[in-house]
């Protein structure tokens, strides 16, 4: 399985990304699928995760960020509105084989990440 993570870039707060992973193979709509994030300095934590018709979202990017999935395409999406300088980060899905949403040891592939940049 490979995760290929593309869309990153360097916008200006209050700017919309939309980043996207794309997943090989045929199993991909087996699967939940998961964005995580890890800033200069810090630990990896978690963003959002798409599991059946079920989304889940970090505290910190309920209401901007919104994850989709497209099984025709093999694609994860990350639609990010009203960005903030705190959201600069390097962006990595994965793929969830078994646990919760939130850790990242539920996720056994992971992408090489994308980079999100956000100035004020």
């Amino acid at each position: 399985v490979q995760l290929v993570e593309s869309g990153g870039g360097l916008v200006t707060a209050g700017d919309s990304l939309r980043l996207s992973c794309a997943a090989s193979g045929r199993t991909f709509s087996w699967y939940g699928m998961g964005w995580f994030r890890q800033a200069p300095g810090k630990e990896r934590e978690f963003v959002a995760s798409i599991n059946g018709g079920n989304t889940y979202y970090a505290d910190s990017v309920k209401g901007r960020f919104t994850i989709s999935r497209d099984n025709a395409k093999n694609t994860v999406y990350l639609q990010m509105n009203s960005l903030k300088p705190e959201d600069t980060a390097v962006y990595y899905c994965a793929r969830r084989n078994f646990g919760a949403v939130q850790r990242g040891s539920s996720y056994d592939y992971w992408g090489q990440g994308t980079l999100v940049t956000v100035s004020s």
